[in-house]
């Protein structure tokens, strides 16, 4: 591996790539160092450390909500706005018209989501203005506008960040954004582990079991990413003047994991939603026996089993945008390929959807029970369910293997044996 390491850094490209992506993660940490003005942090940090859906909060923003830094909202309203646009292409036509028109549709679509994530970035950082107000050190319009404003251009600026990432670095930006906002949160949750254990608070066999459980949760979430099924393809041979073309035997990888850590994240941003709405109406009926009761605490039943449903659906959602059995039928049938004993056309795109409805189900089922069983094991103990939470876990481990992937791929050209050999 660290041969591989060392041939991908010879690759000037890849190394630009490489160093750009780790030049970006420094910029988004500085980032959460830099405090908005006018608000008491000390008794923003101490609301953060009593758990719930702020410390959520704070650990997808890297520590930057408990800082009150200008990316104190990180990536959340660009997610929210993705979902809403996802969910909108495929109910309204002249959306999936726009999506399907290739990359002048998604400048478009892009430039739409940018637009929506400014009025959700505003309408969340409102919300954060008014939860906070008795923090405040001025009740003045003037301030609450400099705080409003501050947090919304600092979102802004971690997507601008991500979309760099994504064109110049290595990786889906966004996604990286998270995993490093996750992984800088680690050292404070061992930390935190170490304060309990000398303050009898925590065991040593709570200590070894829990480092015991995380272990084997990574070797099966590991294993579950890089499974596959394969399904056998044969093309058929054809004689185009003295040469014959085609005859081998291929397959088609379908990933037991399609949709990678976005059902993942989507679930977490869906989640905090209702939160973000109860803070305009403290006192009202939708936050006192909706909002709080099923989306307050991340530890709670009610909690985990909406967050359980989330990552099925979105699972179900993202399988079917990455994967269109029709589409696929129709390409193996145009290029001479078929399905050993399926009959080639509407019966092989039937035998593809089959065969993705018969992963997708116990996929979504195992993501749901790795991301809500931490959960409900940890609310039982001192230590924090989101640091050494299954969504930590889902999501470290599977930004960090697409970005093997990738870093895979640029080796492949330049025939170099990659990581994952």
């Amino acid at each position: 591996m660290w041969e591989t390491i060392k041939r991908a850094f010879r690759l000037k490209e890849l190394r630009k790539r490489i160093w750009i992506t780790l030049f970006l993660f420094i910029l988004f940490r500085l980032g959460t160092y830099i405090p908005v003005p006018g608000i008491d942090r000390a008794a923003i940090q101490a609301l953060v450390q009593k758990g719930g859906f702020l410390a959520l909060l704070d650990l997808f923003s890297g520590g930057g909500f408990g800082n009150f830094s200008i990316f104190a909202l990180s990536v959340i309203p660009y997610i929210n706005a993705s979902i809403i646009l996802q969910l909108l292409t495929a109910v309204i036509p002249a959306l999936e018209r726009l999506a399907k028109e290739g990359e002048a549709g998604q400048k478009k679509m892009a430039r739409y989501t940018r637009q929506l994530t400014i009025f959700l970035a505003t309408l969340q950082a409102f919300s954060v203005v008014v939860m906070f107000q008795n923090y405040l050190v001025s009740t003045s319009i003037l301030l609450k506008i400099v705080i409003i404003s501050s947090l919304v251009a600092g979102s802004y600026i971690v997507l601008w960040l991500g979309e760099i990432m994504t064109d110049k670095g290595i990786g889906n930006g966004v996604s990286l954004i998270i995993f490093a906002g996750i992984v800088s949160r680690l050292p404070v949750g061992v930390i935190e582990m170490k304060q309990l254990y000398f303050a009898h608070s925590l065991s040593i066999g709570s200590i070894v079991g829990e480092i015991l459980g995380m272990l084997v949760l990574i070797v099966v979430v590991i294993f579950a990413y890089q499974a596959e099924r394969r399904i056998p393809v044969q093309y058929a041979k054809r004689i185009v003047g003295r040469k014959v073309y085609g005859g081998q035997s291929t397959y088609i990888p379908l990933r037991l994991v399609q949709a990678g850590v976005l059902p993942i994240i989507f679930a977490v941003s869906v989640m905090m939603f209702p939160q973000t709405l109860g803070q305009f109406w403290p006192t009202s009926w939708f936050t006192l026996h909706i909002a709080t009761p099923f989306f307050g605490n991340p530890s709670g039943f009610r909690y985990n089993l909406i967050y359980f449903g989330l990552i099925v659906f979105f699972t179900y959602f993202y399988t079917s945008l990455t994967y269109d059995p029709i589409k696929l039928g129709d390409d193996l049938q145009k290029y001479g390929g078929f399905i050993p004993g399926i009959r080639p056309g509407t019966r092989t795109a039937e035998y593809i959807a089959g065969v993705l409805n018969k992963i997708v189900l116990p996929t979504s089922i195992f993501l749901g029970l790795v991301a809500v069983v931490p959960n409900l094991i940890f609310r039982n103990m001192a230590v924090s369910a989101f640091v050494f939470g299954g969504t930590s876990v889902l999501i470290i481990i599977g930004v960090s293997l697409e970005t093997v992937r990738e870093i895979e791929a640029y080796l492949l050209m330049r025939h170099y044996k990659g990581f994952l050999k």
